[in-house]
């Protein structure tokens, strides 16, 4: 479970829909409905967070000390304090969700049908964006610019503009539901907010971290209170944040000229074959 979280984490394909999935398609004996399957799986998404962090850990140097300089400041000067408020924007809506709706979210966490059914969809929105984002490229390409003219088009993560953060925030928030896969939908919405496949990717890399870190706050102590093998479970962590930072190098490298279709085209077969299988029992 911790290499298959923290590999399915950062890939566009829901690390929480697997999580759902592949025990009841394996037959394995815990249940998702059990009290310390939330905050279990939080554990493991610690352990991707730490890996991002150690990824990024200049970057979020100069964040961190870009936000509160801004914030004392009153004004925004540089590409660091930007790529900060801009952070900060696309993290409230997952914020706000997860506060207000966390029980009705936490009861989809036990239903495989669920899972399976929005891992479907999941793969329909990234294939969608890659539309939309193909006739964006179309519509520049018609322009008659020149190549360069062509690429400042599309912009770098410290450039978009607050509204375009909040769209990506408010995708992230999607991926609270077992099956949507939030660094798909957050890479889309980057996608359609301007960005270039890299730097949507690593905006949405960016982004994932403060929201888990915030739910593992929630979380976390639940775990503790519960007769569990820590042990294991640690260890789990430190395997998912191992093959999340895999993970993430290897993406940051896909996303130079690679696209969404594949993982969108797996998603809904993935999605599909599941649903299948849990219908006839197999």
């Amino acid at each position: 479970m911790g290499l298959l979280q923290g590999a399915t984490e950062l890939f566009p394909v829901s690390s929480l829909g697997h999580a759902v999935l592949v025990p009841s398609l394996l037959h394995w004996s815990f249940k998702q409905s059990d009290p310390a399957f939330v905050p279990f799986l939080v554990l493991l998404h610690l352990g991707t967070a730490a890996a991002l962090l150690i990824l990024y850990r200049t970057q979020w140097v100069q964040i961190i000390r870009g936000f509160f300089t801004a914030a004392l400041r009153g004004r925004i000067t540089n590409d660091s304090e930007r790529l900060a408020m801009l952070l900060m924007t696309g993290t409230i809506p997952a914020a706000i969700l997860g506060v207000f709706l966390e029980n009705r979210i936490k009861s989809l966490f036990a239903s495989p049908y669920a899972a399976a059914g929005l891992l479907v969809a999941n793969g329909g929105l990234m294939l969608g964006a890659e539309m939309l984002r193909r006739r964006a490229e179309r519509r520049v390409q018609a322009a008659s610019l020149s190549r360069i003219e062509q690429e400042e088009r599309f912009t770098d993560a410290a450039h978009i503009s607050f509204a375009a953060a909040a769209l990506v925030g408010a995708c992230q928030a999607l991926a609270f539901l077992p099956g949507i896969s939030r660094s798909g939908v957050t890479i889309g919405g980057g996608l359609l907010a301007g960005l270039r496949h890299q730097e949507s990717a690593r905006f949405s890399f960016l982004l994932a971290t403060p929201v888990i870190l915030g739910a593992a706050l929630i979380e976390i102590p639940q775990l503790l209170n519960a007769r569990v093998p820590v042990v294991e479970f640690a260890a789990a962590a430190v395997l998912a944040g191992v093959a999340a930072y895999l993970s993430a190098r290897f993406l940051l490298r896909y996303f130079r000229s690679g696209r969404l279709d594949p993982y969108g085209w797996y998603c809904v077969a993935a999605g599909l074959v599941s649903l299948a299988l849990l219908h006839f029992g197999l």
